[in-house]
């Protein structure tokens, strides 16, 4: 499975099949729908699905309560019961309770790797066939964001957001000293050199939580690396990691390192957010979603700054770090008629329209973020998204969990002097041959 996105993809082939057939219920029975899925007993018949998902606070929280509601207004024989735990709780409950006779029919998961394991593990359903029933809710989803979700030419999620990667810059320094927005490695060093002598910090950096510097190294490897060879390192059964310029990339990190603020492995990503927002760092590197946490808090212009092409480098500079996430269903459902029914509701134009409008994030739907719903800051954050020539996923939930602990932690320590790109990469080696084994 390809983990590098490409906007133009054979998925399109997937959901042009004419299917010409319906799924009909037939009371007190269940029935198969084309794919072979069971699907849910007669329609008045009273259902309770289980939700579960990663935002329990507000403004997410009061979202997804409203969607529920809604729904269960429209479907009186269906009962949602939502619970919902914040992200470090949430990797690890969903992993004990997929294992359980009790998982939960609905279930927020990342894309990429993240996701794939549980398609392998058998905890995920195929979603191919109802894309296919109902073409019209699927063709209203961005392409691009159903990749990451389809494994194997089926698809296994469906995308809820796209997220993106990019440096926020302040424009206020960048006039004040004659700054232009730089392209290119050297360029960028030079700029960073710049703010530093005129008394900046060049860039806000918390790594507290070491996802934070998987989203450089990704980057950076996507820069380094051509696409084919990343293709086949991230495959847990074939990556060996031997290329140079995996070890290049961290070398390119070390370089920031002088421009970043002290402290980087005692801070973290909300603290490093709000040095920007304070006007005490002059760039940060953030996700679009993170528009809507810095924009309101601003009083300074600022706008957005990609990710420089890098002299030497073999991987197309036009692509953007980024990746959708979404939900699964699970394969052992009772109810996957109804399950599927939720997600469609929830990904309808007129709730993906509400969901950028009130929690402030972006939709994988199409035209669902808009002059009506997000702000121009916003809208253009979108806009550089799916105008990249193509996503890298986020390397902690793109690569097995065995090779991105030995990425993060090797990581914290080169950040704090103690340990060499050529000794973490020796590490990642490491980890990538016991995942080949494991895989075999």
């Amino acid at each position: 499975m390809k983990r590098i996105l490409r906007f133009a993809t054979g998925l399109l082939l997937i959901f042009s099949l004419a299917t010409g057939c319906s799924t009909a219920d037939t009371p007190k029975q269940a029935s198969a729908d084309p794919g072979g899925n069971q699907v849910s007993p007669a329609a008045d018949q009273q259902v309770t699905l289980r939700f579960f998902h990663r935002w329990p606070r507000d403004p997410d929280k009061t979202y997804f309560e409203q969607v529920v509601k809604a729904f269960e207004q429209e479907n009186p024989n269906i009962k949602i019961e939502t619970e919902a735990v914040l992200n470090d709780a949430y990797k690890e409950k969903i992993s004990v309770l997929l294992g359980t006779d009790n998982p939960p029919d609905i279930y927020f998961s990342w894309s990429g790797e993240y996701a794939y394991k549980f398609v392998r593990g058998g905890k995920a359903l195929d979603l191919t066939s109802y894309a296919q029933e109902d073409k019209a809710w699927h063709d209203q989803l961005m392409e691009s964001q159903l990749v990451p979700f389809t494994l194997d030419n089926k698809l296994y999620g469906v995308p809820l957001t796209i997220d993106g990667k990019t440096f926020f810059y302040n424009k206020d320094i960048f006039a004040k000293l004659n700054l232009a927005v730089p392209t290119t490695w050297s360029e960028f060093l030079s700029t960073l050199q710049t703010l530093k002598d005129n008394g900046y910090t060049p860039i806000t950096f918390g790594n507290k939580a070491p996802w934070a510097s998987s989203h450089y190294i990704g980057t950076l490897n996507q820069r380094m690396v051509d696409e084919s060879t990343r293709e086949k390192d991230y495959n847990r059964a074939t990556g060996t990691f031997e290329d140079p310029g995996y070890v290049e990339a961290l070398k390119k990190m070390q370089e920031l390192i002088p421009y970043f603020n002290k402290d980087v492995n005692g801070l973290d990503h909300e603290f490093a957010r709000q040095l920007f927002i304070d006007q005490k760092a002059a760039i940060f590197y953030a996700e679009t979603a993170e528009v809507r946490l810095v924009e309101p808090k601003t009083k300074f212009p600022w706008g957005f700054l990609d990710f420089p092409a890098i002299e030497g480098g073999k991987g197309n500079p036009k692509f953007l770090t980024g990746a959708p996430e979404g939900f699964m269903i699970s394969a052992t459902t009772k109810h996957p008629k109804e399950a599927v029914k939720f997600l469609q509701f929830l990904t309808s134009k007129a709730q993906a329209e509400k969901f950028v409008k009130d929690v402030g994030k972006y939709s994988a739907v199409k035209g669902a973020v808009n002059a009506n719903t997000a702000t121009p800051l916003g809208i253009e954050a979108v806009e550089r998204v799916t105008a990249a020539e193509g996503l890298a996923l986020w390397l902690d939930t793109d690569l097995d969990i065995k090779i991105v602990d030995a990425y993060l932690a090797g990581t914290q320590q080169m950040l704090n002097g103690e340990k060499s790109p050529e000794e973490i990469m020796q590490d990642v080696r490491k980890a990538a041959q016991q995942v080949r084994e494991q895989s075999k």
